[in-house]
């Protein structure tokens, strides 16, 4: 927890309503990486991006009205850090006061400070109330596993639960479920979530993916870090040819993480759509 120390989730804060782009605190991959046995300097097994929503931004015009905005940032599954989330909602807050003369200087500025944050590039895309009725909810494409009769008392994460039926051909499937839960490793406030797997290879087993899926869910985790284990423990139990995951959390202070990693770089990169639980 030492890499916390400094970081605000979990305490007492106050909220600036100036601009104040310090608020922001970064916390290294390589922490929640090196425990899934990627080691910093190694190449990583997947490729993919974080898409982050944000529904509380709001900042003032010349003549002091304010003006508000949904926000979209993707973060690159290879930058070297996460940005807390906490810090996050803090530095946004830091807008309420502040005056931008034009949407482009707020979505320069947005861009600026989470790239140096990140430390790659991050991409920004605001929504302004004219598009706010464009936005659809969508849905998971895919079989959902979360009708299956299965019994279990297992709540922290069991690879065991995975496995591939090697004696049968090689299929492409699309596996969904909406019982995704993990905890917060700083606060241990829940994290919950919809799951989308699709992959080629030999057919893993469904019974034994949705166990595994249940088996987070006392799991302390962050939502990336959560992710990049279920990627892994599936390549490596079910050695999958081809094989995405796709996470779409609820959100928490405004804002939603949504972790994608593929172990191609051609593989589709899904929408990133709004569910009905966010």
């Amino acid at each position: 927890m030492d890499a916390f120390s400094r970081a605000p989730l979990g305490k007492a804060s106050a909220y600036a309503e100036h601009y104040d782009a310090s608020l922001l605190f970064p916390i290294s991959r390589a922490v929640g990486r090196a425990e899934l046995g990627i080691h910093s300097g190694a190449s990583l097994p997947f490729c993919g991006v974080d898409f982050w929503n944000v529904f509380e931004l709001s900042w003032l015009a010349p003549g002091g009205k304010p003006c508000v905005a949904l926000a979209r940032f993707t973060v690159p599954a290879a930058s070297p850090n996460i940005i807390e989330s906490k810090s996050l909602k803090l530095y946004l807050n830091s807008f309420n006061q502040t005056v931008f003369f034009s949407v482009d200087e707020v979505r320069d500025c947005l861009k600026q400070d989470l790239s140096a944050t990140a430390g790659a590039a991050v991409g920004v895309e605001l929504v302004l109330p004219q598009q706010f009725s464009e936005q659809r909810i969508a849905s998971l494409e895919g079989f959902c596993v979360d009708a299956l009769s299965v019994n279990t008392d297992t709540y922290t994460p069991h690879p065991d639960f995975l496995f591939a039926r090697t004696d049968a051909l090689t299929i492409t499937e699309t596996l969904t479920s909406h019982l995704l839960k993990s905890n917060c490793p700083v606060t241990g406030q829940p994290d919950w979530g919809s799951l989308q797997i699709a992959y080629t290879g030999h057919p893993i087993d469904h019974e034994g993916l949705l166990k595994y899926i249940i088996s987070l869910r006392r799991h302390n985790e962050f939502h990336e870090s959560c992710v990049e284990r279920i990627f892994i423990e599936l390549m490596q139990r079910c050695l999958p040819l081809r094989l995405s995951v796709y996470a779409r959390y609820t959100r928490r202070g405004g804002i939603d993480i949504n972790p994608f990693r593929a172990s191609h770089a051609d593989m589709p990169l899904l929408e990133n759509e709004r569910l009905a639980r966010q």
